[in-house]
């Protein structure tokens, strides 16, 4: 049994911000902080005051976070990043709504002496004396104290103070982990009231020295006699007063949301496991129907994670191809116009998006990557709508001449038609790149769509059913968002935007098969006809290909698949291994192709090389974050390992930004989660010369001086599926909608009394929702029974975030 915390945020967009460059502008970005740690960058919006991101992530922490922070920077190239303003939501808050935050929000000031971080370790006692009791505070050390220097660190030290009297450490240079181990008494009066306050300051030789953050203690809940010792979490110093600065700053708009989860052993989820698989292999020739039931009761908020829930917990039960054919048929039982199917937000359409995400998205990268590279690296100015043309000058050697109208239109023409060509081209040769449970799957489709529209005015409502999932729903959004589908890094510029919509806005036409109404929305896409219906017939081609797969020839491609080690992640890094006591620098970082599998973290000079394997998996003991003085970047990780007689390793490796960095630290924590002997301390430092950069210990092999963070892991597309959770968050969501089930139970007791007998395709007979409602019985008992209780249903609130 184990307690999973998981952070949904959307960053959508801010208004009214504050311009910060002498143009008038800025270049705004967010950074996402969890207890001041960076786990999210956004991109940068080149100059705006009013920037949209639409971005969205999902993280994984340990239940014992306090804060997640919001930054809102500007960007500069030539000097320090300006803070604009920021929006700080405590742990305690989100828990307390389950449906998470929703709406506009003020950014605030940054102050200083808020912005603490870290924890530092006391031990405390009351000791009896002959006149008066003696009160002994003894400071041991801190850790992840926040860097206040230039250097990359601080110059700590701790400032003791109990009724007007005041005690001071003594510094410890270049350390955000300093160990004092000094001890201080205070005489206690007669019942003493008063508070012990801890402070901790970073030293500074030519200006006011910098607030770390402090504790307050209350002295009459210590015993005499009786020490207590434990690390206390670094508070910001709230005695001053704010500036009242909300409005002046701009306003960011959120959705935040925070979900826990119990989940209870793999035993207790296989009744419910059981039946819904039981269900998806009867399919439409069943006695009834629990996953219709289960559509109908799903409101439109949250189907879409539910889809994501069932399509995940059947794609580890090996009936994802099973359930989404259930999924179709239904679908298509109550549909009788053809111009409708699919395009609904249906429970098919949600679970199938949610498929081609998990299942196809390499193949999607393999595809459009080349072609978006292509686009983003030309910067072409590309206009199809007259009334939008903005009449350029071209020429060279200062012979300059005006552009007419009609030689932008034919430019753009051409350019649109290279794209759209060559997009065809790489989809029509990528049958066999395409997984073979996709290709199965719409073959499923295909087929389904065929037996319910036979006949020749039906021809091609079948190629329209796979394209309106293909096309327009998976390639088309990838087209216009690429950020958002890891294809760029950051977002396009207005220019390559309009390059891109018009380009997603050719193949939805050809994902349409051409047909009259998609023409006569946009006549001015006529200069793309011929283009488009060459790609008709492409297209025709490529999907009657791509479904001709039979049972044998998909056992064998995933055979073949399931022999190889796919890569969980792969890219260029810089790497350095630590090897004597020489001097570390940046310099000695070398650029090598990173690949991790499920086996090994193994480099390559190029992408193409021979692969050399540098970490077994199964010996990987840590992977965290470097300081930033340990090699003058905040962009190095170090991953802790044992070779191959058992002695201690460690390789640090350079990434290019926080957001790279993150995602190869979660990518190392994922696939090394269930290895033996993990790490829950490390240095975060180098050991040069003879001690620890972080903590100045001498012994090398000594304990680490800060805690690892195995738990926090960002959420990726490729991430293994944990068939636990998926079951849990299904009995979540059911348990939400069980009276919605019980009157439902209700309605066919009644029936089945009366003589009736459900007649719909889509009802779920008496007895195996009655075996529904057992098990949500069986596993509210099993959460009552564990320590941490029942999970309250969700009650139906959102705290709006308003201005």
């Amino acid at each position: 049994m184990a307690k999973r915390s998981s952070l949904y945020i959307r960053i959508v967009e801010g208004k009214n911000l504050p311009a910060k460059d002498i143009t008038g502008s800025s270049d705004p970005y967010c950074i996402v902080k969890v207890d001041n740690e960076p786990i999210i960058r956004t991109a940068t919006v080149w100059k705006t005051l009013c920037p949209f991101w639409g971005e969205e992530y999902q993280v994984h922490l340990p239940p014992t976070f306090h804060t997640v922070a919001f930054y809102v920077m500007d960007e500069d190239a030539l000097s320090r990043d300006d803070v604009i303003g920021k929006v700080c939501l405590p742990r305690d808050t989100l828990a307390s709504h389950p449906k998470g935050f929703s709406g506009w929000t003020h950014l605030t000031e940054v102050d200083p002496d808020e912005e603490v971080q870290g924890e530092i370790h006391l031990r405390l006692e009351v000791q009896p004396g002959a006149q008066a009791c003696r009160l002994r505070c003894s400071v041991l050390e801190a850790r992840d104290l926040a860097p206040k220097d230039r250097n990359g660190a601080s110059d700590p030290f701790v400032r003791v103070r109990y009724k007007g009297r005041t005690q001071e450490t003594s510094i410890v240079k270049k350390s955000c982990y300093p160990r004092w181990n000094e001890t201080f008494e205070f005489e206690l009066g007669e019942g003493a009231t008063e508070v012990l306050c801890v402070e901790t300051w970073d030293w500074d030789l030519v200006s006011r020295n910098d607030f770390l953050g402090k504790v307050v203690i209350d002295i009459q809940r210590l015993q005499v006699a009786q020490p207590e010792e434990g690390w206390f979490r670094l508070q910001p110093d709230q005695t001053k007063s704010r500036r009242h600065d909300e409005g002046n700053l701009g306003s960011l708009q959120l959705e935040v949301r925070l979900r826990d989860e119990m989940v209870l052993p793999s035993s207790c989820y296989q009744p419910l496991v059981q039946l819904l698989c039981h269900e998806v292999k009867l399919g439409m020739q069943g006695p009834g129907q629990l996953i219709s039931l289960i559509e109908e009761t799903t409101s439109t908020e949250c189907r879409q994670d539910v889809a994501t829930n069932l399509l995940k917990l059947f794609l580890g039960q090996g009936l994802a191809k099973d359930f989404l054919d259930l999924l179709f048929q239904l679908e298509l039982s109550r549909t009788s116009e053809t111009n409708t199917l699919f395009r609904s937000n249906s429970l098919a359409s949600k679970s199938m998006e949610a498929f081609l995400k998990v299942a196809g998205m390499q193949y999607l990268h393999g595809v459009l990557g080349p072609i978006i590279n292509k686009v983003f690296e030309e910067k072409k100015y590309v206009e199809l709508d007259p009334s939008k043309v903005e009449v350029k000058d071209v020429g060279c050697s200062g012979l300059h001449r005006p552009q007419t109208e009609a030689e932008v239109l034919e430019q753009s023409a051409q350019t649109l038609r290279a794209h759209l060509g060559a997009l065809l081209s790489a989809l029509s040769r990528s049958v066999r790149a395409c997984p073979a449970v996709v290709r199965a799957t719409f073959r499923q489709l295909f087929r389904r769509v065929r037996e319910r529209f036979p006949g020749a005015q039906h021809e091609n409502v079948p190629f329209i059913a796979v394209t309106s999932f293909l096309c327009l729903r998976f390639f088309s959004p990838a087209i216009m968002s690429p950020k958002l589908f890891h294809l760029r890094e950051r977002h396009a510029d207005a220019r390559t935007s309009r390059t891109l919509l018009l380009l997603a806005k050719a193949v939805q036409n050809v994902g349409n098969m051409d047909t009259p109404a998609s023409r006569a929305k946009e006549a001015w896409m006529e200069p793309l006809q011929p283009t488009v219906r060459q790609g008709v017939a492409q297209l025709k081609d490529f999907i009657t290909k791509l479904v001709d797969i039979e049972e044998k020839d998909e056992l064998d491609l995933q055979r073949t698949l399931s022999l190889q080690a796919p890569p969980v992640k792969e890219g260029p890094l810089f790497i350095h291994r630590t090897k004597g006591k020489g001097p570390l620098m940046s310099s000695s970082f070398k650029k090598l192709y990173f690949f991790l599998t499920t086996e090994a973290l193994s480099f390559a000079k190029t992408p193409s090389s021979k692969k050399s394997a540098l970490i077994k998996l199964a010996n990987i003991r840590a992977a965290e974050k470097v300081e930033e003085k340990s090699f003058g970047s905040s962009h190095v990780m170090q991953v802790i390992y044992t070779d191959d007689v058992g002695r201690p390793q460690t390789a640090y490796l350079q990434c290019k930004c926080v957001n790279e960095l993150n995602q190869w630290l979660s990518a190392l924590r994922k696939v090394s989660i269930n290895n033996t002997g993990l790490l829950g301390s490390y240095h975060p430092g180098v050991f040069r010369g003879d001690k620890w950069s972080c903590c100045h210990q001498k012994e090398k092999t000594g304990q680490g001086c800060d805690k690892t963070r195995s738990r926090v892991t960002l959420q990726e597309w490729n991430d293994p599926l944990d068939h636990d959770l998926e079951a849990q968050l299904i009995y979540r969501h059911l348990l939400g909608v069980e009276a919605m089930l019980w009157e439902r139970h209700r309605e066919l007791s009644r029936g089945a009394e009366a003589g009736t007998v459900p007649a719909s395709p889509g009802e779920a007979p008496k007895d195996s929702l009655a075996q529904l409602l057992r098990v949500l019985q069986d596993l509210r008992e099993a959460h009552s029974s564990s320590p941490a209780g029942s999970p309250p249903s969700e009650p139906n609130c959102l705290l709006e975030l308003q201005t």
